[in-house]
């Protein structure tokens, strides 16, 4: 649940069928959102409207489409977009990468940031809108086992900044902002990187989790992507998240 009443506005989430995204739509719903699930997988799709009711509505589409994006804002009209959708990155060290292997989270996750964030823009969604980004703690501090990924998500952190400063020249009273979580055990994309890191220092997986201290869960990020939509004052363009909360990133 969030603090933050979403009554009467309408969510579309993008990769809403697993883990943050997932979560996001079920908060959202319970904030009293109208939410707009996109997924590829039909069968997860199907089995979170079943849990969520009739506020959430199921829509089957590849999001890195460039056409999709337009088309499913004109028909919602969002007033809060959450781009979640990415790809599951391999987790190994840069010279046992292709370029294929490399740049699947340039192709799925920067790529739909791109597509989705331009017809925010261009269309444009409603003054009092939000676009929240998922990118990564990795766009920070990088990873030697995910460099393609922490790439792509410094991408995205740098494209919303981008969005955020041409909704406030043109005056659209559009809200653009990143969110950069921290790890969060619990979805399949941490948990390869943490397998990742635990074997790369030489240690159990249990004793690497155990010197992490506190860490997030998805159920927290979700609601501070909750809380990034429903409280206008939340206005950066980024925001770190950590077991300590959202703080603003400046620049």
């Amino acid at each position: 649940m969030t603090e933050h009443d979403l009554s009467g506005r309408t969510a579309l989430v993008t990769g809403a069928s697993r883990g943050f995204g997932r979560a996001t739509s079920t908060v959202l719903a319970g904030a009293g959102a109208r939410v707009i699930g996109v997924a590829r997988t039909k069968d997860r799709l199907d089995e979170l409207r079943a849990e969520l009711g009739g506020e959430f509505v199921a829509v089957c589409a590849d999001v890195t489409d460039p056409t999709v994006a337009g088309q499913l804002i004109d028909a919602y009209r969002p007033d809060v977009l959450v781009l979640n959708a990415g790809a599951s990155p391999l987790s190994r060290p840069i010279h046992l990468h292709t370029w294929q292997t490399f740049s699947r989270t340039w192709e799925v996750d920067v790529q739909h940031v791109f597509h989705w964030t331009r017809e925010a823009l261009l269309r444009p969604l409603r003054p009092g809108s939000v676009v929240v980004a998922m990118s990564s703690g990795a766009a920070l501090g990088g990873s030697p086992i995910s460099g393609g990924y922490a790439g792509a998500k410094a991408a995205i952190r740098f494209l919303t900044g981008y969005a955020a400063q041409e909704s406030q020249r043109a005056g659209l009273g559009i809200r653009f902002s990143a969110l950069l979580p921290s790890l969060t055990p619990g979805t399949a994309l941490s948990d390869a990187a943490l397998a990742g890191y635990a074997e790369r220092q030489g240690v159990e997986l249990g004793e690497f989790l155990g010197n992490l201290g506190p860490v997030l869960t998805r159920e927290r990020v979700a609601g501070a992507v909750a809380r990034l939509a429903g409280d206008p004052a939340l206005d950066a363009a980024a925001y770190t998240l950590s077991p300590d909360g959202l703080a603003a990133i400046d620049g």
